[in-house]
């Protein structure tokens, strides 16, 4: 992966998700307006109880004003359970039809031992190809 990943984060509810996103140019085709990029998440739980990741639903903006609206159970096939304290990390990605767009959005969460759901909110993170960046 690219070395020049740029980080984002944020802490909703004791749970603090982590961004990183790369660029991947043996995998994008400019010319046929292919842009194919990855993102690391890392899912740290900062409570005293352990959570479950239930779905997922993702906003994907493309800078053509292309938008995008991708929604389903947990993530990359599973539904992980993050004991407290602990963290979990994926790794996935997104291809744009430009070199420029965002993605954000929000997991379903469960706390495993009341069943109580909440949201967790997705940052913002910018999807720039590197010919894009001044």
């Amino acid at each position: 992966m690219n070395k020049r990943a740029k980080m984002d984060s944020m802490v909703t509810e004791g749970i603090r998700i982590i961004v990183e996103q790369f660029y991947q140019p043996d995998y994008s085709n400019p010319v046929q307006q292919e842009f194919m990029f990855a993102y690391r998440i890392t899912i740290e739980n900062n409570n005293a109880f352990p959570v479950q990741l239930l779905r997922r639903h993702w906003f994907i903006h493309d800078s053509n004003t292309e938008q995008k609206e991708v929604e389903g159970e947990g993530v990359i096939g599973v539904q992980p359970i993050i004991k407290p304290h602990e963290q979990y990390q994926y790794i996935s990605g997104c291809n744009l039809k430009s070199e420029l767009g965002k993605m954000f959005g929000t997991y379903l969460m469960e706390n495993v031992n009341t069943k109580q759901r909440f949201q967790v909110k997705i940052p913002v993170f910018q999807l720039e190809a590197p010919s894009k960046r001044n």
